[in-house]
């Protein structure tokens, strides 16, 4: 999918000398998504920042773009709305504010998830890529939950994110299973291979 701007959502363990980002999304403050070394590394004069507040004030730079749920902001002809994302158990509590995104550009929607269970607040949430968390843990999706969010947001394609120690030690039965679950329902893409695909 080629969106104008270029996106970066929650930037983490980024190497130097990539590709400088016009916006850079941040779902809440926790390390892993909210890294400023990180951010620093994807920013030039131009980028803009948008995040929760929690993460705007982890981060310490002017001109942050605060959001909170359900608000949306635009540029150009892609839209960006921040959706709730909470756990109804762990350190996600829905009091924080913490944020998934809806990027909206040239008629496709993608959700990025953040760290959240499937909540009620989701059941009306359409979109054609989902990148869901579907570890189980901290009370994030698991995988029955995931199903259930892809039954009800009918995405074409979904990409697995916090599930298992990395993606790159998952074994093939885990990889299989997910695969099984989403059968007829949506295509199981990796990151690493979803960064090569161009969706049409």
């Amino acid at each position: 999918m080629d969106i104008t701007p270029s996106i970066a959502i929650d930037p983490y363990a980024i190497i130097r000398g990539g590709q400088q980002a016009d916006l850079i999304l941040i779902s809440h403050e926790h390390y892993k998504h909210c890294s400023p070394a990180d951010v620093a590394k994807l920013s030039a004069a131009h980028t803009r920042i948008i995040a929760n507040r929690s993460a705007a004030q982890a981060l310490e730079l002017p001109g942050v773009t605060v959001l909170r749920p359900w608000q949306t902001i635009s540029f150009g002809r892609t839209s960006i709305r921040a959706v709730p994302a909470y756990t109804f158990r762990g350190d996600h509590p829905a009091t924080r504010e913490n944020l998934g995104f809806v990027i909206s550009s040239n008629y496709t929607d993608v959700y990025y998830a953040g760290d959240t269970d499937f909540v009620p607040e989701l059941r009306n949430l359409r979109c054609d890529i989902a990148i869901l968390p579907i570890s189980g843990k901290d009370g994030l999706m698991n995988l029955d939950a995931m199903v259930e969010f892809v039954e009800s947001a009918r995405p074409r394609v979904v990409i697995p994110s916090h599930f298992g120690g990395g993606l790159r030690t998952q074994t093939n039965v885990e990889l299989a299973a997910f695969e099984r679950a989403l059968r007829g329902r949506a295509r199981l893409v990796l990151p690493s291979e979803a960064e090569l695909l161009a969706w049409r």
